[in-house]
């Protein structure tokens, strides 16, 4: 009985350590669709990503399209943040633009994963379900949300479309998309330097980026580096160590050939190395503690190589007036953890694990301007995934027991699991224009197989095959009443793939079905003074079918244990409302703001109590805040030639439940609002020094939590402890640019 008490803790526990090196099956997503503008030459280079920082205030140009548009024309719910404005609100990860776009919310609990949702809607506490956001970069899919916590560096645009982008970017879009554009190479010689030092956690950042001709008119490159590490704020009293440090190395280039004015190349690389903290929880007595100190035998770390190769090859068709775009995209992680899965000064478990994840795509589409007011985009999609994982946990009685080392020998439990996921899709979309009315249908058909295997203490098991096709559709109305005033409305369908869940499940438990969604929604976009003042709205309502959120403990099929599970919970409901202003009061004078409010509910989780015979404790969606604000202002003083900038903003979100398996407690985590600002000095030779704080006022606050239900729920009520990763308090430091 003792063991398998001791065993079911342990594989829990352990479970929740590891699960972000054993994912499910990957998204399928493809970059955007609309049809063309006017058929012309391909132009040498990208003048979005080029221009995007000098752009005027409301009427940055934006791809979320795939085409240049400007963005109060889009009638999509979209947040663009140019590289200058990255620059200025000290955006130096990918993750930071949370702060900054209504409703969407990013935390991570660990260097190889992220939490991201839009609308409510996203990864779950164990990121082996497939993301409901979409994560691109230049249009070309990335499987990890590991990279929301990698540098920003070369980056001149990162765009936020909020709500269900099926028909223009694929599965599992549902939630929303990221797409983060780089800067692209030119004839023209530039380049960019950034470092950063701050305390007391040893912040430091360096960057540099060059770009110019090789052959000018035919070939241009692109080439960036950066490097990023810190301590973190807590440390392990017992292994005397940091909690959660964090170095990162990475390196991205880019070749641009243009051998005729009708055809451009784009070839794109990237490998990044990260090393640091993996899920190490503190034991806290509850959500409002905030000890930054914690204890385990050994650190919990994490080491993850992304290697990374693309080809856009693009082809302006002009005698059918039609731009032929194709993309193939290679992606390589790997990753190696070692952790303390018990999380406490009792030497009972560790875990450690290898996992190989490899992703291909394909796309080819083709878009075809018919007339001046009849556009069509076509196109199909593949995507292989493949992913192996290598686990091994050790259990050890005697510190528990009181017994000196050795005494009984330790009980070792391999597992290994291979998953292959293949998806098809075909894709297209009507854009008709009546005079001011632009209205755009499309539709996006998707084809899922995956084949999984799995090896548990020597026990060999073959799930069934997970088999899915769905339709996806969309239709747009849009009125542009006048050059600065358009409204839309929208319906349309998102939808996620279900999965396998890890080795050790039970046949009952070992798939859950993919969800989906029914958005509504209607928008505005106008400007007013003269376009010193521009204010973007939404409200949308959502119906969720199938809802995949809250985990679950099932018991292990060996008998002993338990093994983390993704379900599926029931029916969600949700409705809100978002906004974004930006008014420039002077020309050296700016301030920008946003907010966004979500009622997001479960209305019926019979199929959450199915599964576990317990009810959700909360009819919330976890760690989904009620609502999110930002404020901020840019002001800057000439100085003869030079400038003197002062940028000051705070960021809110407000109260959201914690994890929790009982379904009588429900661990209500605070809300908070953190203060930033910079003073710097901008000289016309294009160097910048600025001294900068972040969490100014070192508000405490939590960034995820796991109460002791867990423990419990394993059969160990007397040594249960709630868990939790804090977050980041305050930083001060300096930073530096130069440009040319």
């Amino acid at each position: 009985m003792r063991f398998t008490t001791i065993l079911a803790t342990g594989t829990a526990l352990a479970a929740f350590a590891t699960a972000g090196t054993a994912h499910a099956a990957e998204p399928v997503a493809t970059v955007p669709a609309t049809a063309a503008p006017a058929v012309q030459a391909a132009p040498p280079v990208d003048t979005a990503a080029q221009t995007a920082d000098a752009a005027p205030d409301g009427d940055i140009v934006v791809t979320a399209r795939q085409r240049e548009e400007s963005l109060k024309d889009v009638p999509i719910a979209i947040t663009a943040l140019t590289g200058a404005e990255l620059h200025d609100r000290q955006v130096f990860a990918v993750k930071d633009i949370a702060a900054y776009t209504p409703g969407l919310s990013i935390n991570s609990d660990s260097v190889g994963r992220a939490f991201v949702s839009i609308r409510g809607i996203g990864t779950t506490l164990i990121d082996t379900v497939q993301p409901g956001v979409g994560i691109f970069i230049d249009g070309v899919y990335q499987p990890n949300t590991s990279y929301l916590n990698s540098p920003i560096n070369d980056v001149a645009r990162i765009e936020v479309l909020r709500g269900p982008q099926g028909t223009l970017f694929g599965n599992n879009t549902l939630g929303g998309a990221i797409n983060v554009i780089t800067r692209q190479p030119s004839d023209v010689w530039t380049g960019r330097v950034d470092a950063a030092v701050a305390g007391p956690d040893d912040y430091a950042s360096v960057s540099g980026s060059v770009s110019g001709p090789i052959a000018p008119g035919l070939l241009q490159f692109r080439l960036g580096a950066a490097y990023h590490a810190q301590n973190g704020f807590g440390r392990n009293t017992l292994a005397n160590a940091r909690l959660n440090p964090l170095e990162q190395s990475s390196v991205s280039g880019t070749l641009r050939f243009t051998p005729a004015s009708w055809a451009v190349f784009s070839l794109n690389a990237n490998y990044d190395h990260v090393y640091g903290g993996s899920t190490q929880y503190n034991h806290v007595s509850g959500p409002t503690d905030y000890s930054l100190d914690g204890a385990t035998n050994v650190p919990n770390r994490a080491g993850i190589t992304y290697k990374g190769v693309s080809l856009k090859s693009e082809f302006q068709l002009d005698s059918i007036h039609t731009k032929l775009t194709s993309i193939l995209a290679y992606n390589r992680k790997d990753v190696d953890t070692s952790v303390d899965g018990d999380y406490s000064t009792v030497d009972l478990l560790r875990a450690s694990g290898t996992t190989r994840l490899i992703t291909k795509t394909v796309e080819l589409r083709a878009d075809t301007q018919w007339s001046d007011n009849v556009s069509t985009l076509i196109g199909v999609y593949g995507d292989r995934y493949v992913q192996n994982n290598v686990a091994t946990t050790i259990l050890d009685f005697n510190g528990l027991l009181g017994l000196p080392a050795g005494t009984l020998p330790q009980t070792v439990s391999p597992s290994t699991a291979h998953v292959q996921n293949d998806t098809r899709a075909v894709f297209g979309t009507v854009f008709v224009k009546l005079g001011t009315v632009d209205i755009a249908v499309g539709g996006r058909y998707d084809h899922q197989r995956l084949v999984g295997s799995q090896v548990n203490s020597g026990a060999f098991f073959a799930p069934p095959d997970y088999v899915k096709s769905a339709f996806q559709p969309r239709v747009t109305l849009t009125n542009h009443w006048t050059s600065d005033f358009m409204t839309y409305a929208s319906v349309s369908k998102g939808i996620r793939g279900g999965g396998q869940n890890g080795p050790g499940t039970r046949p009952q438990d070992v798939s859950y079905k993919g969800d989906f969604v029914w958005t509504y929604e209607v928008g505005t976009k106008f400007s007013a003074l003269d376009h010193r003042l521009t204010i973007n709205a939404d409200v949308f309502y959502n119906d969720y079918h199938d809802f995949i959120g809250q985990n679950s403990l099932a018991p292990n099929s060996t008998g002993a244990g338990f093994v983390a599970i993704n379900l599926n919970t029931g029916h969600v409901k949700s409705y809100g409302a978002e906004l974004e202003a930006h008014l420039r009061v002077t020309p050296h004078w700016r301030f920008d703001a946003g907010v966004s409010w979500l009622h997001a509910r479960i209305t019926d989780d019979s199929e959450y109590l199915a599964t576990t015979g317990t009810h959700v404790s909360t009819d919330h969606v976890i760690f989904t805040p009620d609502y999110n604000f930002n404020v901020s202002t840019n002001y800057i003083v000439p100085v003869g030639a030079n400038s003197l900038i002062f940028d000051a903003g705070i960021v809110g979100k407000g109260s959201r439940y914690g994890s929790s398996l009982d379904p009588l407690s429900a661990p209500l985590l605070k809300g908070y609002t953190l203060t930033n600002a910079s003073i710097g000095f901008r000289f016309s030779s294009g160097f910048e020094i600025a001294a900068f704080g972040t969490n100014l006022f070192n508000t405490k606050y939590i960034e995820s939590y796991i109460d002791k239900s867990a423990l419990v729920k394993a059969g160990l009520a007397p040594i249960a402890s709630n868990l939790a990763i804090q977050g980041d308090r305050r930083r001060y430091g300096v930073r530096a640019s130069f440009k040319f």
